[in-house]
């Protein structure tokens, strides 16, 4: 009877255990879904903005990073989910870098046309009548376009080469 007891008791203890590690299996699972969610809600929209301005992957992309460092389970279940690396594949990396270029020079070419038509109606002033006024604004002008092309041609750098080095 006394042995009877005991195996009673011990398979209490043996069914309690494992409830008790189902129960943590559980919430332990219930807490890296939820880590999971949390980072795709984190880093929607990122992927949103760098679909619009690929500069937002310079800050963006930094973070995805620590998150992988801290997180790699749920990162890699966010990776399997998408099919690709996520939030970033290298392909949108690579695609970012290249409509970064894209735009730098339909930028070069807009500043350019519009800074010839500023000049060429300067000129043209300048040509009705010459005087020193008119030559100063023209010089101006050319000055006004050199000062932007720099200081957006050294943006156009630091931002393509920190896209690059993303890559």
């Amino acid at each position: 009877m006394l042995l009877a007891g005991a195996v009673l008791v011990a398979a209490a203890l043996l069914w309690a255990t494992h409830q008790v590690v189902a129960e943590l299996r559980a919430a332990r699972d219930d807490a890296s879904r939820a880590r999971t969610l949390s980072l795709l809600e984190l880093f929607a929209p990122a992927v949103r903005d760098a679909q619009s301005d690929p500069r937002a992957l310079l800050a963006w992309q930094p973070c995805a990073r620590i998150a992988r460092q801290l997180f790699p389970g749920e990162c890699a279940a966010l990776d399997r989910a998408a099919g690709a690396p996520f939030p970033f594949t290298p392909d949108e990396l690579q695609s970012a870098h290249a409509r970064w270029t894209t735009d730098w020079l339909a930028w070069e070419r807009a500043h350019d046309a519009s800074y010839k038509l500023k000049a060429a109606a300067a000129e043209q002033e300048l040509a009705a009548g010459a005087s020193s006024a008119l030559r100063s604004r023209l010089e101006a002008i050319e000055q006004e376009k050199l000062d932007l092309y720099q200081r957006r041609y050294a943006e156009y750098v630091r931002v393509a080469k920190a896209l690059q080095a993303l890559s």
